[in-house]
């Protein structure tokens, strides 16, 4: 019990120390509060430890995949030209294909891991189902998806149509499915139910900050912070879920 008391005050002092300096990006990569509390980057990281080859599939112009040292070789897949246009200009992909989802082909299992972080939303439903299997098809380890919890309304961003989310999952789509299930970026209950993202060529955590429905925002944004020791292990009250599933 004095351990978790000492390890809860550490906590908030570093995330206090961290938000006075005003940097949101310190606060969601900090190695020690990674250790305690699941953010989106960490997890990758952590599932994708064992795997070289990954495939990411509408990987934006920031994919946290750039964090992932592991990875020797990865295709990152995006259909629009100004993301990928980023992404290149960051070389966090070995290889680029301007392609949609729905022409994709891949012989099966040719990468370690498939990814597919906030992008399963963007797809109609029976296109994101699709996806899935095809998903499962082409990895040979694992396939890894973050998506909102249920539906979240947004509409087109940095003039992209396909922005616009079209559909939504729960919990239990991916259960059936074969996956385990975490919660992700805290409790659901403290966003909005509007999109407050007006780009996202930034990193994601940003966009996280701008979603907090309650003011002050950065004391909300601590206090999801350290709720997401919670939404981790109870994915039904986490914002966004993740979705893990092995590939035997």
């Amino acid at each position: 019990m004095g351990k978790t008391l000492w390890e809860f005050n550490l906590t908030l002092f570093l995330l206090n120390e961290l938000s006075m300096k005003g940097t949101i990006g310190k606060i969601y990569h900090n190695p020690i509060l990674a250790k305690i509390f699941h953010t989106s980057v960490s997890c990758l990281q952590n599932e994708l430890s064992d795997c070289e080859t990954v495939l990411d599939l509408g990987c934006g112009p920031y994919s946290p995949l750039q964090y992932c040292k592991g990875v020797k070789y990865s295709v990152g897949v995006e259909a629009f030209k100004p993301y990928l246009l980023q992404s290149q200009k960051r070389k966090i992909h070995t290889k680029y294909l301007g392609k949609k989802i729905e022409d994709l082909t891949f012989p099966p299992k040719s990468f370690d891991a498939v990814i597919m972080i906030e992008f399963l939303e963007h797809l109609p439903r029976e296109l994101g189902e699709k996806t899935l299997k095809n998903a499962s098809k082409w990895a040979r380890k694992k396939v890894v998806v973050s998506t909102p919890n249920g539906y979240f309304p947004m509409d087109n961003v940095d003039k992209n149509s396909w922005q616009k989310h079209r559909s939504g999952w729960v919990v239990e789509d991916f259960l059936k499915r074969g996956f385990v299930c975490h919660g992700l970026a805290g409790m659901k209950v403290l966003y909005s139910r509007e999109s407050q993202v007006e780009s996202m060529v930034s990193e994601s955590e940003n966009n996280l900050y701008a979603n907090i429905r309650f003011e002050p925002k950065k004391l909300f944004y601590i206090l999801n912070s350290l709720l997401q020791i919670v939404s981790y292990y109870f994915p039904k009250v986490g914002f966004e879920l993740l979705a893990v599933k092995k590939i035997s």
